[in-house]
């Protein structure tokens, strides 16, 4: 696959003039310090639909004919896109149908139809984006719409491009690397193709979620492939199944492949917004948290981190606090069978739990007349260090125990 053309990334740029805004492109003192290079944000966060998906998506309608308009277009999204689409829709005066998982955040669902206004009809359709793309799909067929992909299509590539000429028109220093998220490959393609022939020495390093690594397993089959199951909670970047187009370009843009835990996606988007005032989605933390895999080489270097997005729920707050502790080694859940006396639990506080720990979960029913009854105890410590020495103060005071972290099964099922 030949990359998409410096030239066709331009035009996308004129074509986007007046729809999608010029993000700024902002140097980080905080990260600099703390990683020992220079580092900037690309902040498409701040972009207009809050995300870098304007760009593809308006550049592929706007290369439609008028009888192509006329019969309306579909697309499938797990949120990012759909807003980019149903913007250029109530731009351009196009009727749109946009197939969302049903599992999509309720506050971009209504961001969709925000945007779209009457040009859009939203329709919620099973777990994962590539359900809600097999409905979208049929629909073009049966109906004779046209389907924008949100990453598998050259001019949607070549619209994301545009964040990659933005960085190299905004720095003044030769950049030695950029970081870019992955979902199926749209961004990583265009920025990749843009900096292969600009910027050729730049390396570029894609980030995925660890729990959709669809790249992944396509660079290690050598081929695209269909993830079986995929973790959906970095919405924006959870896809089964990479690009047809998306992956040989990638293999040829691409310098490096990093995948960061969910959890640690979750620390990073605190951190973001407790020492940074920046709100970003899961999918527009990935770079910032692939950072400490690279601490080493970048020192000294020129650093450019691409923040993808900020379509985060605001209901989703608990959840990134509780999968952060979990993956910072804060909070650990157990099983506890405590002896059915007066004064067992409080034994239990008294002896067992540290200074600094806390009891943030407690589930205990008395079902039966038995020596002995479980509870489903949570608890919370101030260092990961403190784990180990409150096992030991269950074993010292023959605590009848089972952790529940680490036996996924049990730990969905009771948490």
């Amino acid at each position: 696959m030949v990359l998409v053309t410096v030239e066709n990334i331009y035009k996308a740029k004129m074509l986007l003039k007046g729809v999608a805004d010029t993000t700024p492109l902002m140097f980080n003192a905080n990260l600099s310090d703390h990683y020992s290079c220079q580092l900037w944000l690309k902040r498409e966060d701040l972009q207009v639909v809050r995300s870098y998906k304007i760009r593809g998506a308006y550049n592929k309608m706007a290369g439609l004919t008028e009888d192509q308009r006329s019969k309306g277009v579909v697309c499938a999204s797990a949120g990012n896109h759909a807003q980019g689409v149903a913007f250029a829709c109530r731009k351009m005066k196009v009727h749109g149908v946009i197939f969302m998982p049903s599992v999509t955040p309720s506050q971009k669902v209504k961001k969709v139809k925000l945007f779209g206004k009457e040009y859009v009809d939203v329709r919620l359709v099973g777990d994962t984006f590539d359900e809600a793309n097999t409905e979208a799909r049929r629909m073009c067929e049966e109906q004779g719409m046209t389907f924008v992909h949100p990453f598998d299509d050259e001019r949607v590539i070549e619209g994301q491009g545009t964040v990659g000429l933005e960085i190299l028109e905004s720095c003044k220093e030769p950049i030695d690397y950029v970081f870019v998220a992955v979902g199926g490959g749209g961004l990583l393609s265009g920025l990749g193709s843009y900096f292969n022939q600009i910027s050729p020495q730049t390396k570029v390093i894609g980030v995925e979620p660890s729990g959709a690594a669809a790249l992944h397993a396509a660079l290690q089959a050598g081929e695209v492939v269909t993830l079986e199951k995929i973790d959906n909670f970095v919405d924006g970047a959870a896809v089964q199944r990479v690009g047809q187009i998306t992956f040989p370009i990638a293999q040829k843009v691409m310098d490096d492949l990093v995948l960061v835990p969910e959890g640690k996606v979750c620390t990073t988007i605190l951190q973001l917004y407790n020492e940074e005032g920046i709100v970003v989605e899961p999918a527009g933390a990935l770079t910032i948290a692939a950072l400490d895999q690279y601490a080493e080489q970048i020192k000294g270097k020129n650093v450019v981190c691409v923040l993808s997005g900020s379509n985060n729920d605001i209901t989703r707050t608990e959840e990134i606090k509780e999968r952060s502790l979990l993956f910072e080694g804060l909070k650990h859940y157990f099983i506890i069978r405590f002896p059915q006396r007066a004064g067992a639990l409080r034994d239990f506080l008294n002896k067992v739990l540290g200074p600094n720990d806390d009891i943030t979960h407690f589930e205990y029913t008395k079902k039966h007349n038995r020596e002995s009854g479980p509870a489903l105890v949570g608890i919370q410590m101030e260092k990961k260090e403190d784990y180990d020495a409150l096992l030991q103060r269950m074993e010292d005071n023959h605590i009848n125990y089972q952790p529940l972290n680490n036996s996924r099964m049990l730990f969905d099922l009771l948490i």
